[in-house]
């Protein structure tokens, strides 16, 4: 939905009508102790997730009387020296709003033009051996169950599985409204610490996994892949799948040869499903690698996206002796962590979300 501005910012005033209301309704069912917890839950939903692009038109409409105050002051009659002041604020503070506009603009085809535009999360086991694998299973049952408090859905595509019962790696699709926005802020390195169980001494121990996320393309942003430029090859399936898994040929592994991005799959009996799951990873990675590119050549310093620089830096620390979590990208430490891995991460993307807010108006203003 293309939107001149008077009509975007008509469609925020209206937005921005709804967060009021909204913060009302959910401090008067706090007050009433859980009376209706499912009307609370939605709402809560429904506020965080106006809450990134309503603080944002706040901000631009704050700059925007700020603004007509400077230039009301230049036009006045007075001391020329303060009028050239007032005139260079004015400046600077409409150069704001330009940048403001923009993100708006960006925040609103989020939200409308692609609101169930699915995903793929990929989840893989860095340092740590076997302990880092048990950290990506826990992950992957974390993420699942923030799915469901968000109304999201997730569709395993493939899973590894390794000697302790963990999983060497995992992706998955999510889909449903907002499922970018809750997701977008994940890629990175999580770290996790706590004692192994296969530690006899009780020392802990830390380990890594990285998390890429990663929008599934649409044919006008990733054309069809020419058959030359595939190698699928087929093989029995391994590891645990149930009675009949080992039994044919249906596991698939393919390689992209241009870029040398290979994808495996062998959750599916059947080969052509684990094919059809397969070639979603790899389109997604292409697309992910391409936008990559595209990045660093138009903005190097602007560095959000997996692979761009951020995957050698750790975002999250998940510290079980001490119950803590922190996100190191918010400044953000709560002592909830049995809590997080049930799956309330919404105060955490909800922090993650402000602090970038807050750099693209630190930005904005530079």
């Amino acid at each position: 939905m293309s939107l001149s501005r008077q009509q975007l910012l008509e469609q925020l005033v209206k937005l921005d009508y709804r967060y009021t209301e909204l913060e009302q309704e959910v401090a008067a069912l706090a007050s009433q102790r859980g009376t209706d917890p499912k009307g609370y839950q939605q709402r809560s939903k429904e506020l965080s997730d106006l809450r990134e692009i309503v603080l944002t038109y706040r901000t631009y409409q704050r700059i925007e009387h700020d603004a007509a105050e400077a230039e009301q002051l230049f036009h006045a009659q007075g001391d020329l020296e303060m009028r050239e002041l007032a005139k260079e604020e004015a400046y600077q503070l409409r150069q704001q709003q330009v940048t403001l506009l923009g993100q708006l603009e960006q925040l609103w085809k989020e939200r409308t033009e692609a609101p169930e535009r699915p995903l793929i999360v990929e989840i893989r086991a860095g340092t740590g051996g076997l302990e880092a694998s048990l950290f990506v299973a826990d992950l992957y049952r974390m993420y699942t169950k923030y799915t469901a408090k968000c109304g999201l859905t997730v569709e395993p595509m493939h899973g590894q599985p390794s000697e302790a019962g963990g999983l060497k790696e995992v992706a998955f699709a999510v889909t449903g409204p907002g499922a970018w926005q809750r997701f977008k802020y994940e890629s990175g390195v999580h770290r996790v610490q706590r004692v192994p169980a296969t530690e006899a001494q009780g020392r802990i121990h830390t380990s890594t996994v990285t998390v890429a996320v990663l929008p599934e393309p649409e044919d006008v942003e990733l054309p069809a892949i020419p058959a030359k430029d595939l190698q699928i090859d087929v093989y029995r399936s391994s590891g645990p799948g149930g009675q009949g898994v080992n039994t044919t040929d249906s596991a698939v592994r393919i390689r992209h040869l241009p870029t040398g991005l290979m994808v495996t799959c062998q959750d599916e009996r059947s080969q052509l499903r684990n094919k059809e799951k397969a070639m979603r990873v790899l389109r997604a990675r292409l697309l992910d690698q391409m936008q990559q590119t595209q990045q660093q050549q138009i903005a190097s310093r602007r560095r959000k996206q997996v692979g761009t620089g951020e995957r050698s830096e750790k975002i999250r620390t998940y510290n079980f002796p001490d119950q803590r979590v922190t996100d190191h990208r918010a400044g953000v430490t709560l002592h909830q962590l049995d809590q997080i891995m049930e799956g309330e991460l919404t105060p955490l993307t909800d922090a993650v979300s402000a602090k970038e807010q807050g750099r693209q108006l630190d930005e904005a203003a530079g």
